[in-house]
This record gives C-alpha cells, sequence and structure tokens, in this order.
C-alpha cells in the first residue's frame, strides 16, 4: 500500500530533526573548532576556499555567499570563494587533465601558506576532494572537513591540526540538511568572534 503523500513529509521531518538532533552533540565541539580556526585565519588576512560536488557544491557557494556577503550581522565581507563557480575553468581542467583535478588546480594556483580549505562532502571518498585536500597540504593550508557516513579516505588524509566534522547519517539528504544547519552556526561563530567587543 503507497503511503500518503502528507505522511510522508512527515516522516522526513522527523527523520530529519532526529538526524540533526543526534548530531548535536556529536559535532558542536569540532563545529566550534572549525569556526575558531577560520576566524583566526580571516583575522590575519587569509581566506577560505570552499569546494563540494553536486548538492555540495550548492553548500559551498551558500557558504561563500554567507562570508562574502553577510549572515545576520552588518559587518565588512570576509574572504570566502567557492571552487565550484567557474564552468570553464572546471570544464577545462576535467577536459585538458581529470575531473579529479578540478578543485586541486585552483588550490594550486589561488592557495596561500594558513588559508583554509573548507571540504565538503558526504561520503568521505569523492576523489577530487580528496586531491584538494592534498594540494592543500602541499601549500600549507589548514583543512576544515564537513564530512558524513563513517568519514572515508578523507579521515585518512587529514591532518591533525585539521578539522574533521563527521555527520552520520541514514542518507546523502539527511547529511546534506546538517551539513546546512552547521555551515549556519560556523558562519554565526565568526561573525560573533570577528564582530563582538572583547
Amino acid at each position: 500500500m503507497t503511503l500518503d503523500p502528507t505522511q510522508r513529509v512527515i516522516n522526513h521531518f522527523n527523520e530529519s530533526t532526529s538526524v540533526i538532533r543526534d548530531a548535536m552533540n556529536r559535532v558542536a565541539p569540532d563545529v566550534a573548532t572549525a569556526a575558531a580556526v577560520i576566524a583566526d585565519a580571516l583575522l590575519k588576512d587569509n581566506k577560505v576556499l570552499i569546494c563540494g560536488n553536486g548538492g555540495s557544491a550548492a553548500d559551498a557557494q551558500h557558504m561563500s555567499a554567507e562570508l562574502l556577503n553577510r549572515f545576520e550581522m552588518e559587518r565588512p565581507g570576509l574572504a570566502g570563494l567557492a571552487l565550484t563557480t567557474d564552468t570553464s575553468t572546471l570544464t577545462s581542467v576535467a577536459n585538458d587533465y581529470s575531473y579529479n583535478d578540478v578543485f586541486a588546480k585552483q588550490i594550486m594556483a589561488l592557495g596561500r601558506p594558513h588559508d583554509i580549505l573548507f571540504a565538503i562532502t558526504t561520503s568521505g571518498n569523492s576523489r577530487n576532494i580528496l586531491q584538494a585536500v592534498e594540494s592543500a597540504h602541499e601549500r600549507d593550508m589548514i583543512c576544515i572537513g564537513l564530512n558524513g557516513r563513517d568519514g572515508g579516505e578523507l579521515t585518512g588524509v587529514l591532518r591533525a591540526d585539521d578539522v574533521n566534522i563527521l555527520v552520520p547519517g541514514p542518507s546523502t539528504a539527511r547529511i546534506q540538511e546538517v551539513h546546512g544547519v552547521i555551515i549556519h552556526c560556523i558562519c554565526d561563530l565568526i561573525d560573533h568572534q570577528l564582530m563582538e567587543p572583547s
């Protein structure tokens, strides 16, 4: 028997709130650490390079917009750049080299020591994300993984001074929903760390 559409929607909401609630205490310390690392880098005139695939690419652009424009308080724009938006660069790298290189080559050109790579993945296994992290390490950047499921291969390539925010979840959709909440938490913490008087 087919589930009533209204009940199906309610079930999605219930599952989403359950995953968010379960992730909350687990990820909160890492989220706070990531925000502090980013705020410190921005105060030192460094930038945040953000990447991801599919829905995570949309999250990268979302985060960049919150940094460059504003989140919930008035403040100067912050140096956040989504590596997912330049279709000419993405397609030329994918065509001439490999799709695995689309973020890594941008990082090698744009990344500077002590910049931040914010890499978003729901599985931890995207080859171009793994290569992005490796390139960021070559550029002496700090990496923050917004990760999912069991962390995948990304957990093994992140270093001790990197941050791995790991969201376990039953599906990509539920993980991405938590990722959205985490991005908002990070933007809020950055705003308060940069703009509130000490």
